[in-house]
């Protein structure tokens, strides 16, 4: 594809259709304003008012009965109560015919842990339609309190509030609320206030004379909170979303994105569950760009990237990304991974905000545990997979398409490797001959094709045999040997024949060998401390042994690593050192709990961790490989560079992580990565990271949140090149959290574009504000 799927979107009549867009939805948001959600939940229901099956009941001091009006009139510390209804009141008289309740003085329903008071109360028991005057309904879910001189109760679940107000902070003068001249109320639909006002404290804010809103918990149609902020690069932007409860299994999300320097930006998510293993998500943008970067005056330096050295020059801007996951019969799946971006420049430009790439990633990831290529990546990975996976066999196929953003946007020719299909089938590890020998096998079939250079096929079968021999508790011993068999039919290009056939089959034969020496050995040290019982050493010494001859493989193609395998003499040693310690009051022997795998730390999925009696609290390992091939070059060194790595975790809030490489000849550390992360039970943290690469590479990250009193906190990261002497990523804010209301600021730095930007949450409408 060379060119873009939406140039259609291009034409410039379009233009004033933007602008009336954007001027008619401006018009709509500042009548249209925030969105509070108010719970259902021990709301009075008509229904749960008179239940024949059970009777309602009273308590008084005195009770009183009028033959010839059938009224009851009950006064003094009066209480009428059903199941989880009850009302209080000084007095009450109940018609027993019309079944009307007038209660006074000091009157207060309760519906479950819902509460309705007011000096007065007319309610019918039968059809639950009444009056309340000077009254408050309280909402326990959603901590919503709504006043009103009059509230009229007109159905099952709707009211009408004269002279109200709204909010979710408690006292008499609340930090915010909204008032009305007339509230309207349906529960699972919809609220409007006529005239109405926002107010902090004594102080209006803003006034609108007529707002909407959603009254619900399950998903409703309707206006999103917006979005709004500044940046020297986009200038002011405003994004407005609108969702779409389609049905039960599926919604969608719209989106105006306004960025006063660029154009206007639309956006589309689509979203269906059919099942935990039947879910999809499409997503979509587009923005008809009015700045490129086509090298013209300061066009790079202000629309471009100064580590990019590849031109934008295209204005048709949008990127498509998609995850689906279906569930196929006899227990077979398929997933779906689509990206395809308009350009080089996109993801970095459009990294936050609703639709952004953090934001997408960040779903991605949640939602289907896969993750997206790193927003830098112009080579875009897109797939179609089908497997099932049995107990000791799995099967995969699976069709990949690279797609290389950049020669695609400037027609370059585009020799870009893709798998249409790749087939894999692979036996795990399993005993024969009643556990003498064990066999494994990997195999895979791979159709590779290219817009430009060679194309074929390749099969490649590749078993491999184990002969484990233990001594006694000693030491195991295991030999291996592996063959590798590989074919490949080739169509090769005029410049790619050099005397071959155009159509080529050829194959290839290379066998390897192993042997790994290990023991393992431990000892229990009795501690007796407050918090710790018992500590176990496990000590792991292993020699590894590889070998693979030196096979001519020049006249095979070459499509990836698996056509080149390179000859190899090695012989590896390592010492792996493990500490875990038990807890006090543990019944469970340490000396019998299991190292599943020494070369890698445990994770919090294993089981180790997932006992809370043990910790394993160190993990070091130092390596060391000897090439005896390099050995017999004129200027080999035959010692690899000495690798260390150490995972400690003392406590359960403190990580630490480092991992090096020790070059023999020039006496340097020739990598260095460390990583540290302290948290405490307020979900307060802080992270540190350094990586080093010599004479490549060195940068430190820095990520914390912590908080300087109950209700304020400050958050921000920090990420620098070090060899370079550049700043990467300046973020900074403060955030406050009050009962009903917070409130958060902050400011970005990132690629020379300088962003400030603000959030206001009031409880129970929502969010106002930035995260662009």
């Amino acid at each position: 594809m060379r060119g873009s799927p939406m140039t259609a979107f291009k034409k410039k009549p379009w233009t004033n259709t933007w602008k009336l867009c954007f001027f008619l939805i401006c018009l709509m948001i500042f009548f249209i304003s925030q969105t509070p959600v108010i719970s259902t939940a021990g709301t009075i229901n008509a229904q749960d008012i008179i239940r024949p099956d059970t009777p309602w009941r009273i308590n008084a001091q005195k009770i009183t009965y009028n033959q010839k009006t059938h009224i009851y009139t009950a006064t003094g510390d009066v209480k009428i109560y059903k199941d989880d209804k009850t009302l209080y009141a000084e007095s009450i008289q109940y018609n027993q015919d019309t079944m009307e309740a007038e209660s006074k003085g000091g009157v207060r329903l309760t519906v479950g842990k819902d509460t309705l008071r007011g000096d007065e109360i007319i309610i019918n028991l039968k059809t639950g339609i009444g009056t309340i005057i000077n009254g408050s309904i309280f909402i326990e879910k959603s901590h919503f309190i709504i006043k009103g001189d009059k509230i009229l109760k007109t159905g099952e679940n709707s009211y009408t509030i004269n002279n109200g107000s709204i909010t979710t902070c408690d006292g008499d003068l609340p930090p915010w609320q909204i008032t009305g001249k007339k509230i309207d109320i349906t529960i699972e639909e919809y609220g409007t206030v006529r005239h109405a006002a926002l107010w902090t404290k004594k102080f209006p804010v803003f006034y609108v004379p007529y707002l909407i809103f959603p009254v619900n918990i399950e998903r409703q149609s309707g206006l999103l909170p917006p979005q709004m902020g500044y940046s020297s690069r986009n200038g002011i932007e405003f994004i407005q979303p609108y969702y779409w409860a389609i049905n039960k299994s599926s919604d969608a999300t719209f989106y105006y994105h306004h960025i006063q320097k660029r154009g206007e930006k639309f956006g589309a998510e689509y979203r269906y569950a059919l099942s935990n293993f039947s879910k999809g998500t499409l997503m979509m943008d587009f923005l008809d760009d009015r700045k490129v970067d086509d090298g013209t005056g300061d066009s790079s330096q202000n629309w471009g990237y100064s580590d990019d050295p590849f031109l934008r020059e295209n204005t048709d801007r949008y990127w498509f990304r998609t995850k689906l996951n279906q569930k196929l019969s006899r227990d077979f799946t398929s997933k779906l991974d689509l990206d395809i971006v308009s350009d080089q420049d996109y993801l970095n430009e459009f990294d936050s905000g609703y639709s952004g790439y953090d934001a997408a990633k960040k779903y991605f990831e949640s939602e289907f545990g896969r993750d997206i290529d790193d927003q830098n990546d112009s080579v875009r990975t897109n797939s179609f997979n089908i497997n099932k996976i049995w107990t000791q066999y799995s099967f995969n196929a699976e069709l990949l398409w690279y797609d290389n953003v950049i020669n695609r946007r400037q027609n370059e020719t585009d020799s870009t490797l893709q798998q249409l299909p790749v087939i894999t089938f692979n036996a795990l590890r399993q005993s024969v001959l009643n556990n003498l020998l064990f066999v494994d096998m990997d195999s895979g079939f791979s159709n590779f094709y290219r817009q430009d250079g060679m194309t074929g096929q390749r099969i490649d079968v590749y078993p491999r045999i184990y002969l484990p021999m233990h001594y006694k508790n000693y030491f195991t011993f295991e030999p291996s040997a592996g063959f590798r068999e590989t074919a490949w039919y080739s169509d090769r290009t005029e410049e790619d024949l050099q005397g071959l056939d155009e159509y080529d089959y050829q194959h290839r034969e290379i066998y390897d060998l192993g042997a790994e020496l290990s023991t393992d050995l431990f000892n229990v040290y009795q501690m007796n401390g407050k918090s710790i019982n018992k500590i176990k050493h496990t000590f792991i010494p292993r020699l590894e042994y590889s070998y693979i001859p030196d096979v001519d493989q020049t006249k095979y193609p070459e499509f990836d690593d698996t056509d080149r395998i390179a000859p190899e003499n090695l012989m590896t040693f390592s010492l792996t050192n493990l500490l875990i310690s038990k807890a006090q009051g543990s019944n469970e022997l340490i000396a019998e709990m299991p190292v599943k795998n020494p070369d890698t730390p445990f994770k919090k999925t294993d089981e180790l961790s997932a006992l809370d009696s043990y910790n394993q609290f160190l993990w070091f390992k130092i390596e060391q490989s000897y090439d005896f091939i390099m050995k017999n070059e004129p200027d080999g060194k035959p010692f690899y560079p000495l690798y260390a790595e150490l995972t400690l975790t003392p406590v359960n809030r403190l990580s630490l992580h480092a991992e090096t490489e020790w070059n023999h000849d020039s006496g340097n550390f020739t990598t260095f990565n460390t990583y540290c992360k302290i948290k405490n039970s307020r979900k307060d943290h802080l992270t540190i990271e350094h990586r080093y690469i010599r004479n490549e590479n060195q940068s430190i990250y820095l990520d914390f949140n912590g908080a300087v009193t109950d209700t304020i906190s400050i958050f921000g990261n920090y990420e620098r090149n070090l060899k370079d002497s550049v700043d990467i990523e300046t973020k900074l804010g403060c955030h406050y959290q009050a009962q009903c209301w917070s409130c958060e600021l902050f400011y970005k730095e990132k690629d020379d574009d300088q962003k400030i930007g603000f959030m206001i949450s009031l409880k129970g409408l929502a969010h106002v504000g930035s995260e662009l």
